[in-house]
């Protein structure tokens, strides 16, 4: 008989693949932004190296927005109730911090 693994196990390894693409993106975004900032490329190359940014950037943002929603459902209540949003918890944060 074969041995199921538990959900927790099986998420966990699920996450690996794509916490690895997202440090990944970011390490080749700081590469590119650094280059950039050197002045030592073309104009031809910077486009490139800005077109791919741009790219992974996107990447990283789908990444995130991902994880964000993941830990609203962990979060959320057994009622069924649903958490603030990120967003409104940094819009709240910001207003506090301009009074």
């Amino acid at each position: 008989m074969a041995k199921t693994r538990d959900n927790a196990t099986e998420k966990s390894d699920d996450d690996a693949p794509r916490l690895a693409q997202f440090e990944s993106s970011v390490a080749e975004l700081e590469t590119l932004v650094e280059a950039l900032e050197s002045g030592d490329v073309s104009l031809e190359e910077a486009l490139g190296k800005f077109e791919r940014g741009v790219t992974l950037a996107r990447q990283c943002q789908t990444l995130l927005k991902n994880a964000e929603l993941r830990v609203d459902q962990l979060l959320a209540d057994s009622d069924g109730e649903r958490v603030a949003s990120f967003d409104s918890l940094e819009e709240s944060e910001s207003s506090r911090a301009s009074d």
